[in-house]
């Protein structure tokens, strides 16, 4: 779905391209009365950006917290420290997910708010919307040692002063259940912005991302 949003509006304006790797490793520690506390890491590498060539870009570090309020549903609020080349900013998470599983996949949606704080810049505040589904290969539900497929559309509206832009997201990613409690993801995230007012800039991410429960 997102190609055919994306086709037209690569065609209309000039546009910008990017590769590089994502790496993230992502810690759960499930807690007593449906509390869960999470660590994340995230590191943003450039391989291609004009011409062939590695980029350090930044590193994203959150940790947050999480209650599970329903069934299927879960309240979390976070906080996130993004720090690159200049300068470290300080971000502020909160989000509403909730899990519908049905026979041979389960489908995730998750609606979030974050505001971003810069020094002497506006606070950009995004509020994002995601659809996620997990698929096992192998039976009706994931067990461990077994493959499994997750697909992933996302959107996030930004603000910042009297700006505004939009954000499309579309990833696919192969996965293997380590355990009872690990997982590993290998694919690909494409992203699209800056197609509004700008020419559109598309972003291509190789993803690497561990899971893991203590």
């Amino acid at each position: 779905m997102v190609c055919v949003i994306a086709m037209p509006l690569i065609s209309k304006a000039q546009t910008s391209f990017q590769l590089g790797v994502l790496p993230s490793i992502n810690i759960n520690k499930p807690l007593p009365k449906d509390w869960s506390l999470n660590f994340k890491a995230e590191s943003r590498q450039s391989l291609f950006k004009e011409n062939f060539s590695y980029d350090y870009l930044l590193t994203d570090i959150s940790l947050g917290g999480a209650k599970k309020i329903g069934i299927n549903t879960t309240l979390a609020i976070a906080y996130l420290m993004r720090i690159d080349n200049n300068s470290i900013s300080n971000r502020a998470i909160q989000q509403l997910s909730f899990v519908r599983r049905f026979q041979g996949f389960r489908l995730s949606h998750r609606i979030a708010a974050d505001q971003t704080f810069k020094n002497e810049e506006n606070t950009e505040i995004r509020i994002r919307y995601r659809l996620s589904s997990e698929i096992p290969l192998q039976g009706q539900t994931l067990d461990p040692k077994e493959f499994f497929l997750k697909l992933n559309n996302e959107y996030l509206n930004a603000f910042e002063g009297e700006t505004y832009d939009l954000e499309i997201r579309f990833a696919a990613f192969a996965g293997y259940a380590l355990s009872a409690k690990g997982k590993l993801e290998i694919g690909l995230e494409y992203r699209l912005d800056s197609f509004i007012d700008n020419g559109a800039r598309n972003r291509l991410w190789i993803s690497i991302n561990i899971y893991q429960a203590i």
